[in-house]
């Protein structure tokens, strides 16, 4: 048998995940990495996207958005502002999220405004990413 790591991921509203998994990737803003047991210890920002964890054959996925990650003592930790489950995610919601924030995004562009344009382009984000992982992708 392989060896394990512990993947823990918490939000403000509590714990999401806390099991042991063969393998994690996720979206740092330095980009994607992955950690297997027994990986360095170190510490990563955390960016809107997905976090895929794998046990054996099986891959799962969670639509993820902004927090820390520490790898340590073979466990990783996510300490995120939000996580969801492909199969918890509303994806007509997402459509509409996506809609409203394209349509923010271009006003912002149009009428140059930083503040707005910002957080048109975060909504984006958060809605491509459920979008991605409602449909089981990663």
């Amino acid at each position: 048998m392989a060896e394990k790591i512990r993947l823990e991921v918490v939000t403000p509203k509590g714990a999401v995940l806390d099991k042991d998994v063969d393998i994690v990737t996720a979206p740092g803003y330095g980009g994607e990495f992955g950690v297997l047991a027994n990986h360095a210890p170190f510490l990563s920002t955390i960016k809107i996207g997905t976090l895929t964890y794998k046990e054996g054959d099986r891959a799962a996925h969670l639509m993820i958005s902004g927090g820390f990650c520490e790898v340590s003592n073979n466990k990783i930790s996510f300490l995120v502002e939000s996580a969801e489950v492909g199969h918890e995610i509303d994806v007509d919601r997402a459509l509409r999220a996506k809609e409203r924030a394209e349509k923010r995004l271009a006003q912002a562009q149009q009428q140059q405004e930083k503040l707005d344009r910002t957080r048109a382009e975060a909504a984006l984000q958060r809605a491509l990413a459920r979008l991605k992982v409602a449909k089981g992708q990663n």
